[in-house]
């Protein structure tokens, strides 16, 4: 019987495409009146974190979708950016 030839485990690529998903939830709810900082806070942190967990994951060769944990991690700095600002322009002292 021949050897069976190696086969490489499948990537791990959960985690970088979930980054996207909740940059992408961030970044639209960040422009949402009233329900925006709700959601764009959690969206936004676990989009960073997902997406620098999946650079890792990309540097050690364990997954290849370094685009998707790339544009989740900067959408959901975005979306916290723009919570920020909203915050800054409305809670400051005013003449």
């Amino acid at each position: 019987m021949p050897p069976s030839p190696f086969v490489p485990p499948p990537y791990r690529n959960g985690v970088g495409d979930t980054a996207l998903v909740a940059g992408i939830i961030a970044a639209v709810s960040a422009f949402l009146p009233i329900v925006g900082d709700l959601i764009t806070i959690p969206a936004g942190l676990i989009a960073v974190v997902c997406g620098w967990i999946g650079l890792v994951r990309v540097e050690n060769g364990v997954a290849d979708n370094h685009r998707n944990a790339m544009i989740g991690a900067v959408l959901g700095i975005a979306g916290l950016f723009v919570v920020f600002l909203v915050f800054v322009a409305t809670h400051s002292p005013g003449q």
